[in-house]
């Protein structure tokens, strides 16, 4: 099935092309046979992946890489309003498009099914794509992460299911008409854009409200936020709430989680069945997501046993508990978690597979507004582990605000008893963590912002 390309479509110039979204609906664009160009900050292995595909990649922002004939200028909501390309594009009267409603048109004529969630889009969203496609479905997908090379964060398919990670940070997530929709839960973050809790509750409610006609709802029935979320649609006409987790009255019952080193065996009883699978990363809230998977899967007529089988072929996606490698006897493990319940599940889940050796973390806090609101409890998170290393802020979009450093990070988990060190020099760190590891520890690096780079900093000083 080849979905019709839309006419505004035909030749998008992306700003910031290299970005984990915007890439990914990019690549589907060329897929689909669109005249695809696009500027970035600077290059990288995603945009050599784009290029394979026939796109124009510019390095840097300048008005003249916007062609004169181009149909549509895709931005995100991170792209500020005095880009140049954006000013060209308002002088040539180019209309501009957000990355949310490029994604929503790629969807239409399909089956989408929409992940969404504070915490585990990604991986969830990367569980379906690999597991259906493993059925020989062949869905198409937009997912926020690589699931292994550079560009494989999305896919054009023939199938006539879209799977896709729907982001609540900025509502763009209202714009998606899914089939399915699944909220992994819901608790307060993205500070800029919501005041309260009770402001991610309206958002989410409006997301749900979407979902088309005859339509399923597939929630987390112990976590808090997904479960009001759930209370508040209830008796919805035409949408079918589907439940999952450990609890009696769940829908789709986890009736057991069996650590197995660094994967998990998963027992659920659906419709009356049990059924036993693998997933192939560690920790309890990975399991769940899996089952979230499973379920949305059913939801679209997909059978219970096949897709189960077929869950155990995911093996992980970059940046989620990913082992980037080891050296003098010291595994270097990439963390993606930037909120403190992220933080604190992954080290959970590294701490039930690491039985007795330390574990060190390099953490990168991710935005000013999110350390203002949330730094105690990322202190406290890092409790869990062994020592730590905070670097300072990651300001990715954001502007400094007067008095939030990482010092809020670190007084916070030292009175929680934290062993923590303050380094403000990123490329200190290698020699930091050298000098820290053993024979038999675990370092994660953690965060959402280019903390990721170290590790093979680490390795390469490990083995020097």
């Amino acid at each position: 099935m080849k979905p019709g390309l839309p006419t505004a479509m035909e030749r998008p110039h992306f700003i910031g092309i290299g970005g984990a979204g915007m890439s990914g609906i990019a690549k589907i664009l060329a897929q689909r046979g669109a005249r695809v160009a696009g500027s970035d900050s600077r290059d990288s292995e995603t945009a050599q992946a784009l290029r394979a595909h026939g796109a124009t990649v510019h390095i840097g922002h300048a008005a003249g890489h916007l062609a004169a004939d181009s149909t549509c200028v895709v931005v995100s909501s991170a792209i500020r309003a005095d880009n140049p390309e954006l000013a060209r594009a308002a002088e040539l009267g180019i209309p501009v498009v957000h990355r949310s409603d490029a994604l929503a048109a790629l969807m239409d004529g399909l089956r989408p099914i929409a992940v969404a969630g504070t915490h585990g889009k990604t991986t969830t969203t990367s569980m379906l794509a690999v597991s259906l496609s493993a059925l020989g479905l062949d869905p198409s997908y937009a997912i926020g992460g690589d699931l292994d090379a550079p560009g494989s964060n999305a896919h054009h398919g023939e199938g006539d299911i879209f799977v896709a990670e729907a982001d609540e940070s900025d509502r763009t997530f209202h714009k998606y008409s899914p089939q399915v929709a699944i909220i992994l839960n819901a608790e307060l973050d993205h500070h800029a854009n919501y005041a309260s809790i009770e402001e991610i509750y309206e958002s989410f409610e409006t997301f749900v409200a979407k979902v088309v006609p005859g339509g399923t709802l597939v929630v987390a029935h112990g976590q808090e936020g997904a479960a009001e979320i759930a209370r508040r649609v209830a008796g919805r006409e035409g949408l079918t709430v589907v439940t999952y987790g450990e609890e009696e009255d769940a829908d789709v019952r986890i009736t057991k989680i069996t650590p197995r080193g660094l994967t998990s065996e998963v027992t659920v009883v659906l419709d009356g069945r049990m059924l036993t699978f693998t997933v192939s990363v560690p920790g309890r809230h990975y399991a769940h997501n899996a089952v979230a998977a499973l379920a949305a899967g059913v939801a679209l007529g997909i059978p219970a046993h096949n897709l189960a089988s077929a869950l155990g072929k995911y093996t992980g996606v970059k940046r989620r508990l990913q082992l980037k490698g080891e050296a003098a006897g010291v595994q270097v493990i990439d963390s993606y978690a930037h909120h403190p319940t992220e933080m604190t599940a992954d080290l959970e889940a590294i701490r039930g597979a690491a039985g007795d050796s330390r574990i060190l973390v390099v953490f990168q806090p991710h935005l000013f507004s999110r350390t203002q609101e949330l730094g105690k409890e990322m202190g406290q998170a890092l409790a869990l582990a062994d020592a730590s290393v905070v670097l300072d802020i990651y300001p990715a979009r954001e502007d400094p605000i007067p008095g939030i450093t990482s010092e809020l990070i670190i007084a916070a988990a030292r009175s929680a008893g934290a062993d923590v060190t303050a380094e403000h020099d990123k490329a200190a760190v290698a020699d930091v963590i050298a000098g820290m590891a053993k024979p038999g520890d675990l370092v994660l690096t953690m965060g959402a912002g280019d903390v990721t780079d170290l590790g093979p900093a680490i390795l390469a000083r490990l083995s020097s």
